[in-house]
């Protein structure tokens, strides 16, 4: 973890490098960098937290602090949310993708396939039926569907309705603050711990922005004599593992996430790992004799600054197989892990 946090914080010190005058070349065993001086990287613009973007924040996080309230006595209204089963199938075959189990949906959303060439919507059909009921519907995806294997066809969904319930959202007041937050304790001090959060992940962006930046144009000075072994299957582990956990978010294989959500075969995605990898390891080495050069080293504690806005912007780092290669980005993403 340390030697990755490094590697990162050595990058973004190496950019106040690239942008001056004059051209250098580097060399080790793996690499030999023809010129890191004077390389063109696009600005990144600081990003200014408003209000209404702290109060959106804010308002996700009561949204995710909801408690449901179970709803019995009748059947499912808009508006209502619901636990539902679902498995579609078209032509009576169940179709990739079309099969759920404890799947949660607000009626009236417009989170599921809507009305299309004469049929209701998904969610329109589910409303007034009860709890426990079985039941089939009828659905139009239309021709601009995502996916060209469901895209203008009709498919049927047999439903198993779970659960009816209402979403109790929390206001935010002193005493839901003192619950839910380790420092702030009123209102105004979690607005402001939010602004902090906010600015701590916008940082992290752009730093990640300006690496890629880095990355792109150091990439076309650098001359791989060999790459480092180790650092390739680190890179490659690394990847793969995040794919592994993606894929399990989806309940399925990393064999099937790579065919239906990545869209390529296996032999792809593994050639594709190994590009990226190679890449990385690449640019990694350049980093590190540029860093020597210039005698740009972390303290610790830089390391440990860095460390403590990571963990303030929530701790995410997920990856994605990008055309320039591997790159490391700090945007929302389904899979995230807090730091200890």
């Amino acid at each position: 973890m340390k030697k990755r946090i490094v590697s990162m914080m050595l990058a973004a010190m190496v950019a106040l490098s690239v942008v001056g005058c004059g051209s250098k070349t580097l060399s080790n065993d793996y690499v030999t960098v023809k010129q890191y001086k004077g390389l063109e990287v696009a600005q990144v613009e600081k990003v200014e937290v408003t209000d209404e973007q702290v109060e959106q924040s804010v308002q996700a996080n009561l949204n995710a602090a909801a408690e449901k309230e179970p709803i019995k006595d009748r059947a499912a209204e808009k508006g209502d949310w619901v636990n539902i089963d679902y498995t579609g199938y078209i032509d009576d075959v169940a179709f990739e993708g079309g099969t759920a189990t404890g799947s949660d949906l607000e009626l009236g959303s417009g989170s599921f396939i809507g009305a299309e060439g004469g049929y209701a919507g998904f969610e329109d059909q589910i409303i007034g039926h009860s709890t426990g009921e079985e039941f089939d519907i009828e659905v139009k995806f239309s021709d601009s569907y995502p996916g060209t294997d469901v895209a203008g066809k009709v498919a049927r969904f047999h439903i198993v309705l779970n659960e009816i319930y209402k979403q109790n959202i929390p206001e935010l007041t002193d005493e839901w603050v003192a619950s839910n937050s380790k420092t702030a304790k009123t209102a105004d001090e979690y607005r402001k711990e939010v602004r902090k959060q906010i600015e701590s992940s916008a940082e992290t962006a752009n730093e990640t922005t300006l690496k890629s930046e880095i990355q792109e144009a150091l990439l076309e000075e650098i001359d791989v004599k060999k790459y480092p072994k180790d650092a390739v299957e680190e890179q490659k582990k690394q990847m793969t593992d995040y794919y592994t956990q993606m894929a399990g978010l989806y309940g399925i294989e990393l064999s099937e996430f790579i065919t239906t959500y990545l869209q390529m075969t296996e032999d792809e995605f593994n050639s594709k790992v190994k590009e990226s990898a190679q890449q990385t390891a690449a640019f990694d080495e350049a980093i590190k004799l540029i860093a020597e050069k210039q005698k740009l080293e972390p303290s610790e504690k830089e390391y440990k600054r860095k460390i403590q806005r990571i963990c303030r912007a929530g701790g995410s780092r997920c990856g994605c197989l990008c055309r320039t290669g591997w790159r490391r980005c700090a945007e929302s993403c389904d899979f995230k892990r807090r730091c200890a």
